[in-house]
């Protein structure tokens, strides 16, 4: 046997690793919700009242739950009454956890 066929059928018959990178981003995906938009009097922040619709844990009957988030709000563009998606950040501050993404409705 000469050196090309050697070479030739260990190539063959080991399979090359492929190594694939998946779609998804090496971070964590972040959490959004959609809320109006209750207070913006403080500089660069606006608070978000996001409602959730869950069925309560012993009747079973449909029930608003309502959370206030606290979201940065760099150009302070919002409005009172604005529908706006914000999205988990590191914290900003005490309170700030948020950021503004867009507004969905003036």
């Amino acid at each position: 046997m000469n050196q090309e066929t050697v070479h030739s059928e260990d190539t063959a018959t080991a399979p090359a690793p492929q190594t694939q990178q998946s779609e998804l981003p090496k971070r964590h995906l972040r959490k959004t919700r959609v809320g109006q938009v209750v207070s913006n009097k403080m500089d660069k922040t606006i608070v978000v009242a996001v409602i959730r619709r869950v069925p309560h844990p012993k009747f079973g009957k449909i029930v608003k739950r309502t959370k206030k988030l606290y979201a940065h709000d760099a150009t302070n563009q919002c409005a009172i009454g604005d529908l706006v998606r914000v999205e988990e950040t590191k914290p900003l501050s005490r309170l700030k956890r948020w950021q503004l993404v867009e507004v969905l409705k003036h």
